[in-house]
C-alpha cells in the first residue's frame, strides 16, 4: 500500500460574486427608501396637518339662511351701485391720457360677476366648483416641498454617513447605484403626489357632504381638474429629483436646504426689482405656471414713469409646455452634473 499525499486547495483570491444585479440593487434601495425614518417622519406630520387643516375648514364654511343669503344680496347690490357711480363720474372727471384707454385708467364696468356671494356671508357654504382648482394647486405645492424634502434627505443622509461608500463595494458599478436612487426616488415621488391630490378630493368630499353648497358641478370641471392634477404629480417629481440633484451636488442636506433658500427668498426678489425682464426664467414664476390652469400671465415693467406717471409693462405668458420643458431642463442638468462628478471623484 502507498499513501498519496494531497495538496490542500489554494483559496482563490477572486472575489465570491461579481457584484448585485441591477434588479437586486433596485429592490435594496426602495426597501431602504421605505425604512428611512425621516420619510416616516415626514408623512405623518403631512398626515396630521392635512387633518388638523380639514378639521379648521369645517369651522370656516357653514349653512346661510335664506335671511342670510337675502342680506349678502342686498349687500352686492349697494355695493355694485357705489361701485358704478365712482366709475362713471372717474370717465367724466378725470384726464385720462391720450395714449391709455379708460378701462386701463378707471378699471372695466363694475358688473354683477366681480362679486362673489360668500363674500358677504359670515358662515359661506363649500363651493367645489369654485374651490377645487385652488385645493389642487395648494395640495401640488405642499406635495412639492415635502418631495423636495425627502429628495434631499434620501441622498444627504448617503453622504453624511459615509453608507454610499459602503454601498459601492457591494455594487462598485456607481452609474448604477446613482440610477437606482434616481428611480426609486422618482417613483415615491409619482405616489407622493398622487397620493396628495387623492387627498384633496377625499378633502373635499368631506366639505361638501357636511357643509357643501349642494350645486352642480359645471361641465367640464372634471376634466380640467384632472389636468390641474396630473401637472401638480409632475412638479412633485420634478422638485424631488432637483433637490436630489442639489444636495447630490454639494453632499449635504442643509447646505442645499440653505442655497434653495437664499435663491427662493433673496435671490428671486431681487432679479424682480433689479432685473425684471428675468423673471420668465425665475424657478418659482414656472412652477406656478406650471400648474395654474391656462398657465400665467407675468407684468414685466419694461419702462417709466413717464410724464403722466405711467409705467410701461410688458405682457409675458407662460404657457404649460415652456415651463414644464424649462423645468425639466434646470432638473435635468443639476441631476446629471452631480451624477457625472459622484462617478468621477475620489470618495473617501
Amino acid at each position: 500500500m502507498s499513501a498519496v499525499a494531497q495538496r490542500p486547495d489554494v483559496p482563490s483570491t477572486e472575489p465570491a460574486t461579481r457584484g448585485a444585479g441591477f434588479g437586486a440593487l433596485l429592490r435594496s434601495e426602495a426597501h431602504r427608501f421605505r425604512s428611512r425614518r425621516f420619510i416616516h417622519v415626514v408623512v405623518l406630520l403631512a398626515l396630521v396637518g392635512c387633518v388638523v387643516g380639514t378639521a379648521i375648514s369645517l369651522t370656516q364654511f357653514g349653512t346661510p339662511s335664506e335671511a342670510d343669503l337675502a342680506a349678502a344680496e342686498q349687500r352686492i347690490t349697494a355695493e355694485l351701485e357705489a361701485n358704478q357711480q365712482f366709475w362713471e363720474e372717474c370717465l367724466a372727471e378725470a384726464e385720462i391720457p391720450a395714449r391709455v384707454s379708460p378701462d386701463e385708467y378707471c378699471g372695466p364696468e363694475p358688473t354683477r360677476e366681480n362679486w362673489e356671494l360668500s363674500w358677504f356671508l359670515d358662515e359661506a357654504p363649500f363651493d367645489f366648483a369654485s374651490e377645487a382648482t385652488n385645493g389642487a394647486l395648494g395640495f401640488a405645492a405642499i406635495g412639492a416641498v415635502i418631495a423636495a424634502l425627502v429628495g434631499a434627505t434620501w441622498i444627504g443622509a448617503e453622504w453624511s454617513t459615509r453608507s454610499i461608500v459602503a454601498l459601492l463595494f457591494w455594487v462598485p458599478r456607481r452609474m448604477q447605484v446613482m440610477a437606482a436612487k434616481i428611480l426609486v426616488l422618482t417613483g415615491a415621488a409619482v405616489v407622493l403626489g398622487v397620493v396628495a391630490q387623492a387627498a384633496w378630493l377625499g378633502v373635499s368630499a368631506l366639505l361638501s357632504a357636511l357643509v357643501g353648497s349642494g350645486a352642480a358641478v359645471p361641465d367640464g370641471l372634471w376634466s380640467d381638474l384632472l389636468q390641474t392634477q396630473a401637472r401638480g404629480v409632475l412638479l412633485t417629481v420634478l422638485a424631488a429629483l432637483l433637490a436630489f440633484g442639489l444636495t447630490n451636488l454639494v453632499r449635504n442636506t442643509g447646505a442645499a436646504l440653505g442655497i434653495a433658500f437664499v435663491y427662493l427668498v433673496v435671490v428671486e426678489n431681487f432679479v424682480r426689482v433689479l432685473r425684471p425682464t428675468w423673471q420668465p426664467w425665475l424657478l418659482s414664476n414656472n412652477a406656478a405656471a406650471l400648474v395654474q390652469d391656462g398657465g400665467a400671465m407675468l407684468y414685466i415693467e419694461t419702462g417709466g414713469p413717464d410724464r403722466d406717471g405711467m409705467f410701461v409693462q410688458t405682457e409675458y405668458y407662460l404657457g404649460h409646455l415652456q415651463s414644464g420643458l424649462f423645468l425639466g431642463a434646470v432638473t435635468l442638468v443639476v441631476v446629471a452634473i452631480g451624477v457625472v462628478l459622484f462617478a468621477r471623484r475620489d470618495l473617501h
